[in-house]
């Protein structure tokens, strides 16, 4: 791990997004709360929340950083579930970790959760969407074009 040591403590937020891809079909069974495995928004929002809390258990040079907030939202379109996790936290070091594993494993349960439906669903585009504070400043991703990713 890096020395944060001598950094200051500022505000730091950072928001990711995901995509799954899905068929239409299961995008229905979501909808509608038939996937067999419960609700598929809710359980990835909550497991989302969960992993932004784990994040220097499960990735080695991450610092553990106190969260002040986490959120996690999921949404579906016309054949994808989208994905937005913003975390805060008053820190030495960023939460761009916190909120991009946050996002990965929302976008896991997602699959897990709807594989035996669709096995061509895709997760895809996990990106920072933004980030600020720390002596970097802050970022804001132009507007990217996802298609065939």
């Amino acid at each position: 791990m890096i020395d944060i040591g001598g950094k200051k403590i500022t505000n730091r937020v950072a928001v990711v997004g995901a995509r799954i891809s899905l068929s239409p079909r299961v995008i229905k069974l979501i909808r509608r709360k038939k996937i067999p495995k419960g609700d598929v928004l809710e359980t990835a929002r909550v497991a989302g929340i969960i992993a932004a809390k784990k994040t220097a258990e499960l990735i080695p040079f991450c610092h553990p950083v106190s969260i002040d907030y986490a959120d996690i939202e999921v949404s579906l379109k016309n054949k994808e579930v989208e994905i937005k996790t913003t975390v805060r936290s008053r820190a030495k070091t960023g939460v761009e970790m916190e909120a991009f594993t946050a996002c990965a494993i929302a976008a896991l349960t997602v699959y897990d959760m709807c594989k035996a439906f669709d096995r061509q669903a895709v997760i895809k585009s996990i990106m920072l969407l933004k980030k600020s504070g720390g002596k970097n400043g802050d970022f804001v991703r132009s507007p990217v074009k996802t298609e065939g990713i």
